[in-house]
């Protein structure tokens, strides 16, 4: 099973935001840490959320679980559903990357739990800056 830690930063809500990626599991530890521009929180989460998933299915696996620290991002999986409209194309393209794992599941972590995701969505805003 690959575990896959998500995170985003944005440094002010809207401002430049970034995703980090923590991928374990399977043989593998893969570290993305990218810059995707200027956005609010909530829309960076989501984007962490698909890359995450796009990165997991790249590598052929069939058991994913994502851990994240946004209780809006895991909610919305959970549910199948989202509020924002804004929101909504993000979570439609990642329950259907979800659907092509034979199992997949989210968890939300605490912060304590993130630092490695966040510590590379901090990293890809800080790249961009400099």
């Amino acid at each position: 099973m690959l575990e896959v830690y998500i995170d985003a930063a944005s440094a002010g809500n809207p401002g430049p935001s970034g995703i980090g990626l923590f991928i374990k599991g399977e043989g593998h530890h893969i570290q993305i840490s990218e810059y995707i521009g200027h956005t609010n929180n909530h829309i960076a989460e989501f984007t962490a959320l698909v890359r995450g998933l796009e990165e997991a299915q790249k590598l052929g696996t069939t058991l994913v679980s994502v851990r994240s620290d946004s209780k809006i991002v895991v909610a919305s999986m959970e549910k199948e559903y989202v509020k924002n409209e804004e929101f909504k194309p993000y979570l439609e393209q990642a329950l259907t990357l979800a659907g092509r794992f034979d199992l997949f599941f989210i968890k939300w972590v605490p912060d304590s739990q993130n630092k490695a995701a966040d510590a590379l969505a901090r990293a890809a805003i800080q790249h961009e800056k400099s």
